[in-house]
């Protein structure tokens, strides 16, 4: 086989890959700025690179708005995290701390190894119209690709222990990755209980559509000093909600 006719089979074994095209354009998007105000705000994602077109015209965008749930009794999600050592980056959207070797959730039989968590302000969710001081993400994949995420509503109250190793070494503005003494346990963050269920996107460019959603309906706290702290680096790094369109929102036990 001449290397014409071996490139050509390999661009085509991709094109029929929806996860390694998906991939193939994060990639190529890398370079794109994108942010949450003005000419690279949410609005425009979709109008900013072809990468990004998802964010403009997919119909199985997040985040959405928590309402009119159906009760359901869809496959258990079940978090087996553990400890990682304190890893954290300022990447100029979030603060992400990295939690690679930190367990795993399951959903069903399929199992989502957990890749890192990071933070919204304020919430992007939001329940019948309501959203909360932050949101945390914990986001998983499983070796097909396809992405869960973990959402955990935040709201004023009594400090977070979970949060303060992190609060305490996160850079205040966006560079490299810094490393903090000891380990953060990303299972600290994860209430419990019962969930919202529902499938959709990345709720930053490139809005790819293959993450399966759970958001835990009971809300964790963080001390009003933990949301400003937060709120000083970034004011506001929430996507609007988007339409649920013709899916299924399923409220489940957890």
């Amino acid at each position: 086989m001449n290397a014409t006719m071996t490139r050509r089979r390999l661009v085509q074994g991709v094109m029929a890959c929806p996860i390694c095209l998906a991939a193939r354009r994060v990639v190529a998007a890398e370079g794109v700025h994108w942010g949450y105000s003005g000419a690279q705000g949410p609005d425009q994602w979709g109008r900013l690179d072809p990468a990004y077109q998802a964010c403009g015209v997919g119909r199985e965008q997040s985040p959405i708005d928590l309402d009119d749930a159906v009760a359901a009794d869809p496959p258990a999600v079940m978090p087996h995290l553990k400890p990682v050592p304190l890893r954290v980056i300022h990447n100029g959207h979030t603060i992400q701390v990295d939690c690679t070797g930190g367990g795993h959730t399951t959903i069903g039989a399929k199992a989502y190894a957990l890749m890192q968590f990071h933070f919204h302000h304020p919430s992007e969710h939001r329940v019948t119209g309501r959203d909360f001081a932050m949101e945390a993400h914990l986001v998983h994949r499983a070796a097909d690709g396809e992405i869960a995420v973990l959402g955990v509503l935040i709201e004023a109250g009594p400090a977070n222990p979970a949060l303060a190793a992190i609060w305490k070494v996160m850079p205040r503005t966006a560079g490299p990755q810094v490393a903090g003494a000891g380990t953060v346990d990303p299972a600290a963050l994860v209430p419990g209980g019962k969930l919202w269920r529902y499938a959709g996107s990345l709720t930053t460019p490139p809005c790819t559509e293959i993450v399966q959603w759970a958001v835990f309906q009971t809300p964790v706290t963080a001390s009003t000093d933990q949301i400003a702290t937060f709120a000083a680096l970034f004011p506001d790094n929430a996507r609007p909600v988007q339409p649920l369109g013709r899916r299924f929102l399923l409220r489940s036990g957890g």
